[in-house]
């Protein structure tokens, strides 16, 4: 008690001496000149603004009240700001009701109140409320619609203001150029900033200006911009560098910046990154270390940015030893460092590894970002571990997160990928805006599990939504169609996608239409379409038709399938074992030794098919085959219970079966 007792002392003891020496302090400039008073007020309101204190902000409020100096308008202003700083919207209007003698700075300052509260329609009616606009006020309302994502709204004040006469800032176009997302407003835009004589003295502008047309992929006219700049600084080359980036040019981006350096500028953290995760798209490894190395070099891999750029790079320049060499070497973990190692391990196919180190950021009460969550989602799919995904869906809850579309599309798939389509379909029907992302996902997962019907009734409704489908979506339908056995209906999608819905048939959607003429038995139909389908066959494409000549025991057609499917895949088992099967059945054991042969003599291997299964949260997968296991002991130790459960279940339904048949005798 008296512990913590001494803890709140300490805590509010230079409030409790600030609070005593500032009655002795006010008494004494009380008797000397109180024209000293609101400078020593505005001192004081300094002081509390850099401690951020709420109790020292009303204690001044209250002297000010009591002795009359809270009409006054600097004082009044100071503590509007106060307020609307410390987040106490009552007291900042009680000060402003107080405030007789109100100017442009008090209106201002009580505009931003409620822009920093987040009441814009109180915002806007204090706006037009005001005697006197000037281009704070303009630019406080375009920042507070800008800073919400609505564009539209903060670009028609903008008109608004020029329409009244009023003169833009530097500060406004920057503004304004963060909402343009057409190449005709960024011209206007910049014209507007030509004439008013900004544009190449001020290097905001110009930075802001690179950075618009960068993001509109009009890199030309970035370069223009960065060429007409009469000053440079690493933010102006940095917004270059991006912008080549962004409109696909990589390499021209790595010649951009090896100019800067060249130049004598020396690059910031946010360069590296960037120069990281062009390398890291490139695929160029080669590149990729030589800014690896300068980063080493300059002590660059201490921010969590860059280090989480170089593990994501090699990454995905097939290094993951080198990601897990570097994350390993990290002395103190970081949301974005761990968020990146896990999806490392997503990309090479390491679920396990992946949620593994989920947990451990759990545990060390790391918050995961969505995109972490999709991440591990996508895994507990590929492992189809249902409980798992169950728990991170109770987490997502947890954390009001399933509102979120990229986590809710990740749900869904997971659910379909699990085969419980139903759980799938309760949160799609909760997603509030749903794009075509989301209804690929739930088509996709119909189609799947076998829901033909569902699939193309969730199609119509796309259809009925206004949005228009994709190859994915198609591809989506088709596959139903092909599950479901409704031929009819895919033909007629399938003649109509590039007339009716603009989407010309690709790889996938002639697979999907082969593999309906393969179920229905129509072997000639899908080799015709096979070999007049305007893209180059895959060797999956021809393993559909090899599988169906098998299953139908066409020994003609089935030769020359698989002939084709040698010239793609030299290495793959399926034609020799598809041919040896067949030749088995027909009883030509010569040509089952023979084909045998040329699979020994070519180095084919019969790709071994395996099984997981999951023993206190950790999943052991098994080859066929594989008698002896690392944790063979574990795995053989449950199934006398596995064998036991299923004795059992046979046992009930023997049992059902006798009380059935003395029924009917009775």
């Amino acid at each position: 008690m008296i512990g913590r007792f001494r803890t709140l002392e300490n805590k509010f003891l230079p409030f409790l001496i600030l609070s005593k020496n500032f009655c002795s302090t006010i008494s004494q400039k009380s008797s000397q000149n109180s024209q000293n008073l609101p400078y020593f007020y505005s001192n004081l309101i300094d002081h509390c603004l850099f401690v951020k204190s709420l109790v020292l902000a009303k204690v001044i409020h209250a002297r000010l009240i009591k002795i009359g100096f809270n009409g006054h308008t600097f004082l009044g202003n100071r503590l509007l700001d106060l307020f609307s700083k410390l987040g106490t919207l009552s007291d900042a209007l009680q000060v402003f009701e107080d405030i007789p003698n109100k100017n442009s700075f008090t209106w201002n300052v009580f505009l931003m109140v409620f822009v920093k509260f987040g009441h814009l329609d109180d915002a806007e009616n204090v706006f037009y409320n005001m005697p006197n606009r000037d281009v704070v006020s303009w630019n406080s309302m375009i920042s507070a619609y800008a800073s919400e994502g609505l564009v539209e709204n903060a670009l028609g004040f903008f008109s608004a203001m020029q329409g009244v006469g009023a003169e833009p800032t530097p500060f406004t176009f920057s503004i304004v150029m963060s909402c343009v997302w057409s190449s005709q407003q960024a011209k206007e835009i910049h014209g507007n900033i030509i004439r008013s004589g900004l544009c190449w003295s001020n290097i905001v502008l110009g930075n802001s200006l690179i950075n618009m047309y960068g993001r509109l992929n009009l890199v030309e006219y970035a370069f223009g911009v960065f060429l007409m700049m009469e000053e440079l600084d690493v933010i102006s080359w940095n917004s270059l560098v991006l912008g080549c980036d962004k409109s696909g040019y990589g390499d021209l981006a790595l010649d951009q910046f090896c100019l800067m350096i060249s130049n004598g500028y020396s690059p910031d953290h946010f360069t590296m990154s960037v120069v990281i995760s062009i390398c890291s798209n490139l695929g160029c490894l080669v590149k990729g270390k030589q800014v690896f190395a300068l980063c080493v070099r300059m002590g660059f891999l201490s921010n969590s940015i860059v280090l989480s750029a170089t593990i994501d790079m090699f990454s995905k320049c097939n290094r993951l030893d080198d990601s897990v060499r570097l994350f390993e070497e990290v002395h103190r973990w970081d949301s974005a460092v761990c968020n990146t190692m896990i999806s490392s391990y997503a990309r090479h196919g390491l679920a396990e590894e992946a949620l593994q180190l989920f947990v451990l950021t759990l545990r060390e009460d790391f918050r995961p970002t969505e995109f972490t969550l999709s991440t591990i989602l996508s895994s507990a799919s590929f492992l189809f571990l249902a409980d798992l995904g169950t728990q991170i869906h109770a987490l997502v809850l947890k954390m009001g997160l399933e509102s979120d579309t990229i986590v809710a599309c990740s749900l869904v798939d997971m659910y379909a990928k699990s085969g419980l389509i139903d759980s799938g379909m309760k949160i799609f029907a909760k997603i509030g805006i749903r794009d075509l992302v989301s209804w690929n996902i739930m088509i996709m997962g119909f189609a799947q599990n076998g829901c033909g019907v569902e699939a193309l009734t969730l199609f119509e409704e796309l259809l009925m939504s206004g949005l228009p489908p994709d190859r994915i979506t198609l591809a989506g339908v088709l596959l139903a169609c092909s599950n479901g056995g409704f031929a009819d209906e895919g033909m007629s999608i399938f003649s109509s996608m590039e007339e009716k819905y603009r989407v010309i048939p690709q790889a996938e959607h002639y697979a999907c239409v082969v593999e309906m003429k393969c179920r229905a038995g129509n072997l000639t139909e899908a080799m015709n379409i096979i070999e007049t389908m305007p893209h180059e066959p895959s060797a999956s494409v021809w393993g559909l038709l090899l599988r169906a000549c098998g299953i139908h025991g066409d020994m003609k057609l089935m030769e020359r399938v698989a002939e084709r499917m040698l010239e793609l895949e030299p290495h793959s088992s399926l034609p020799y074992l598809v041919l040896a099967r067949i030749y088995g059945m027909k009883g030509r054991w010569e040509s089952v030794v023979r084909v045998r042969k040329a699979m020994k003599d070519r180095g084919v291997k019969k790709a071994r098919e395996c099984s997981w299964i999951e023993i206190r949260n950790h999943v052991f997968v098994c080859n066929a085959n594989h008698i002896l296991h690392y944790e063979g002991i574990y795995i053989h130790a449950i199934l006398p219970l596995l064998f036991q459960d299923i004795s059992n279940e046979e046992f009930v339904h023997l049992q059902h079966d006798e009380l059935a048949e003395d029924g009917k005798e009775e």
